[in-house]
């Protein structure tokens, strides 16, 4: 009888032993589960106030891009220039280091704002879009859906003189090739 009395006290401590350590780890698992909840939701804050600081900066710059940049050409940069321009770097196969070309650069402007059309021989070939911004000309072109060759150019004047203006021209070709060329813009001499 006392072995019986002596085994069922056992066995009860045991049973409330066990269900103490049961008890504990629920509280550590809800502990544990409070705070990754916690925690997600800082994690959401944080990303919400980095969406939120980058939409900000992005309105800073674009309203410092629209306080600097203009609407129209200067008058001494209006009209029509020379361009030299000449291949420094390039891993295209469509263009060599030591390529020369030459054609005739018009700084135009309308209604929709600043453009410069590139000539070849009087013929148009391409229209860059335009920002003129302090002593920096930045223009962009890039090829339309239609075209077999894809092709996206980025000019940076970035010396302006009064009768000649430099910078360089980078072209990335359709297999992301890369080629820079140093641009030189002078006025036409006149006769």
């Amino acid at each position: 009888m006392k072995k019986i009395s002596l085994l069922l006290i056992l066995t009860g401590i045991f049973i409330s032993c066990e269900n103490k350590k049961e008890l504990e780890l629920q509280n550590r698992e809800k502990a544990i589960t409070l705070k990754e909840e916690q925690f997600a939701e800082k994690e959401a804050d944080y990303q919400y106030l980095l969406l939120m600081r980058d939409s900000i900066l992005s309105l800073k710059h674009s309203e410092e891009d629209k306080k600097v940049s203009i609407k129209e050409w200067p008058e001494n940069l209006r009209g029509i220039w020379n361009s030299k321009m000449l291949c420094r770097e390039s891993n295209c196969n469509q263009y060599v280091i030591g390529d020369q070309r030459n054609e005739s650069w018009q700084f135009v402007s309308d209604s929709t704002g600043i453009y410069t059309n590139v000539l070849n021989n009087t013929k148009l070939i391409r229209v860059f879009k335009a920002k003129y911004m302090e002593n920096k000309i930045m223009l962009e072109f890039s090829s339309d859906s239609l075209s077999k060759n894809k092709v996206k150019m980025n000019v940076v004047l970035d010396d302006i003189k009064n009768n000649v203006i430099k910078g360089t021209q980078t072209i990335t070709g359709q297999d992301n090739c890369t080629a820079r060329f140093s641009v030189e813009l002078t006025l036409p001499q006149k006769k």
